[in-house]
């Protein structure tokens, strides 16, 4: 039986059933404890990543990044409204892009105000590895342009919401993931709603989302 894949959350895995990616920060003592065989992300968060401590939390990336159960890189990424000013975020993105291309490992990305810049970067860098931009709850029209631009999306408890933006984006696409994030909301609620929106069974879903996943050759 397939299991339900939560992409990101911040929440240690405690039911069967699921596979969790439980994403860890590199800007706080949690990697101290890193587990060795649970899939995890690692990563430096744009909202406490600062440039002074970046060569030190760069080192620990670069060695624990080679973990086998680091499934992704991140999460990491811009937001305008927190952290360092944009151009220092930009630089500790960077780095973390090239960890990822490196080991060639997918990255998980948080992007709040600074879907121009995560696409000048992605261009500019040509970044080969899959960019999964989490918790997407923007408009239809931006989650179609970032996927010309070949990010991928994951979807969170904002799929619940009667003027989610982009529920006919779901309905459309088939290359996508979910998560719960830090939500109370069950990763069991979220197929539910994504597969009505999709008009399919969450058995379906479910194998849609496993498939997707085996392309990012992580399974």
């Amino acid at each position: 039986m397939i299991e339900f894949l939560d992409i990101h959350t911040h929440k240690t895995a405690t039911k069967t059933g699921i596979t969790s990616i439980q994403s860890l920060s590199l800007t706080n003592d949690i990697f101290l404890a890193m587990p060795k065989k649970k899939p995890i992300s690692i990563g430096l968060h744009p909202w406490y990543a600062t440039i002074d401590k970046l060569e030190l939390q760069m080192k620990y990336l670069t060695v624990l990044a080679k973990q086998e159960n680091v499934k992704l890189i991140g999460e990491c990424g811009l937001d305008k409204l927190n952290g360092e000013r944009i151009e220092n975020q930009i630089l500790i993105l960077e780095r973390q892009i090239e960890v990822a291309e490196e080991l060639n490992k997918p990255i998980i990305l948080h992007c709040v105000k600074a879907f121009d810049e995560l696409i000048a970067i992605k261009d500019r860098l040509k970044v080969k590895v899959p960019m999964i931009i989490h918790g997407f709850n923007k408009s239809e029209e931006l989650g179609k342009q970032l996927v010309v631009k070949g990010f991928h999306l994951s979807f969170g408890s904002a799929v619940l919401k009667e003027n989610f933006g982009a529920a006919k984006l779901i309905e459309e696409l088939d290359n996508f993931y979910l998560e719960t994030d830090d939500s109370e909301t069950t990763i069991e609620e979220i197929y539910h709603a994504v597969a009505e929106l999709k008009k399919c069974s969450v058995d379906q879903l479910k194998a849609l989302i496993f498939a997707n996943w085996k392309k990012l050759k992580l399974v």
